[in-house]
């Protein structure tokens, strides 16, 4: 059998399925399925497609509805994957329908891994960060920067990982999910982001100390000192602390606003912070 009489899939119903997992894979969102329900909706434009009789549309609707939980970008690649292998099981009825649910479940784990890592810690991180300092500013772009490169990235990754996974197949991604190019994809975007972060908590969080030191006649000023130990040390403690709250503790974002105000009213009324 050729591959050419296996492919049944025109480019259009391709991007149909790929439209409808990136923009409704989680409009049904529930805890019983979690995304099983909207993989089984973008399935829906393959399997029609594919399968003529209604019992087979029936049981490859079904199979679908299973349990699945990934993040919506990488996850994409999945979905190019299972279209990939409902494809091969329309032509060849040999194809194990179980092979398609050991796919999925072996997949959708690292690649929630993965988008979660890249795309809420780092990405979002990072345009958010470039957004809110230009909202700050006064500039009206920021908030309209973030949506259309978030849009963008969104959109333009998980387009190239869903035809990606339809063309390599399962064995292709499996290998390079095992391979160190992830590992190194995302060390170097958290790198970026721990930099961005800093930069922004550097100009955006204003601290200074305003202890003043008296010897003799002469007068000793607290944050010049400071400043030669560190530059913007007061701005990076307190970005240390919010972290420390967060991670070690893991106190909720009400709380840290609310010991950071509490912080800050004491030390002002004390004079020791500005």
């Amino acid at each position: 059998m050729t591959e050419e009489s296996v492919k049944k899939l025109s480019k259009k119903d391709l991007i149909k399925t790929w439209l409808t997992w990136i923009c409704w894979a989680q409009r049904c969102y529930n805890y019983e399925r979690l995304q099983g329900l909207g993989f089984c909706h973008a399935m829906s434009v393959v399997i029609k497609k594919l399968y003529h009789d209604k019992a087979e549309i029936s049981e490859a609707l079904t199979r679908h509805m299973a349990f699945f939980n990934t993040e919506n970008t990488w996850g994409s690649i999945i979905v190019g994957v299972s279209a990939a292998l409902e494809e091969e099981r329309a032509a060849n009825r040999d194809v194990n329908p179980e092979i398609i649910n050991n796919v999925k479940t072996a997949l959708m784990g690292p690649m929630a891994g993965i988008g979660d890592s890249v795309t809420q810690g780092i990405v979002r991180v990072i345009l958010l960060g470039i957004g809110i300092d230009l909202a700050t500013q006064g500039n009206a772009l920021g908030p309209i920067l973030f949506v259309v490169l978030f849009t963008a990235y969104t959109a333009g990754l998980s387009y190239f990982l869903f035809f990606s996974g339809y063309r390599m197949g399962k064995n292709a991604v499996v290998k390079l999910l095992s391979s160190n190019i992830a590992k190194y994809f995302t060390g170097a975007l958290k790198i970026m982001s721990m930099m961005v972060v800093g930069g922004l908590a550097a100009s955006n969080i204003k601290a200074t100390s305003p202890v003043v030191f008296s010897l003799g006649k002469t007068s000793i000023k607290l944050q010049p000192i400071l400043d030669k130990i560190l530059p913007q040390m007061m701005p990076l403690l307190i970005l240390l602390l919010v972290f420390y709250l967060l991670k070690k503790k893991q106190k909720s974002t009400t709380f840290v606003l609310i010991t950071l105000f509490a912080l800050g009213f004491i030390l002002s009324f004390l004079n020791i912070l500005a």
